[in-house]
């Protein structure tokens, strides 16, 4: 991969405190966090290619995590924005509760490297004690830490 996992995260993309209760409100929330960071210009159309994509091919949540995620050149990076939910927000056709949201927005020509990071994240997230830190981490810098330690 180009990039490192770690190069990609921003403390001040996560949230640990969703107050959204559904799935589109709640990639709002985290696309907000990217638009106030200056990562995404245009929160709106980037929220809408995110909910075309979830529309189309529904987030599947496994181990309480979602990545919704749009391919689009909105972005000239890979970009990452995090939320958690202690009551779990319902995603995908099965509602399944997603405690943790990735959303990820991905230009086009870095695919491979979009896979291979969500790959990880996925990996990562799959273990019981490294999602069980994320889920009680206290502050976004700690929560990148376990990311980005394990």
């Amino acid at each position: 991969m180009a990039i490192a996992l770690a190069d990609l995260l921003d403390e001040n993309d996560v949230t640990l405190q969703l107050r959204s209760r559904k799935p589109a409100n709640a990639v709002r929330e985290i696309i907000q966090l990217l638009t106030n960071n200056g990562k995404i210009d245009n929160a709106g159309k980037f929220l809408e290619q995110v909910l075309l994509r979830e529309q189309a091919h529904p987030s599947v949540v496994e181990y309480s995590v979602a990545f919704p995620h749009a391919r689009t050149d909105l972005v000239d990076q890979i970009v990452i924005g995090i939320g958690r939910s202690r009551a779990g927000i319902p995603f995908g056709e099965s509602g399944t509760r997603a405690r943790l949201i990735f959303v990820i927005g991905v230009p086009e020509r870095l695919v491979n490297d979009y896979l291979i990071c969500v790959g990880t994240l996925a990996r990562l997230v799959k273990d019981d004690a490294t999602r069980s830190a994320l889920l009680h981490a206290q502050t976004s810098r700690e929560f990148l830490d376990v990311l980005t330690t394990e």
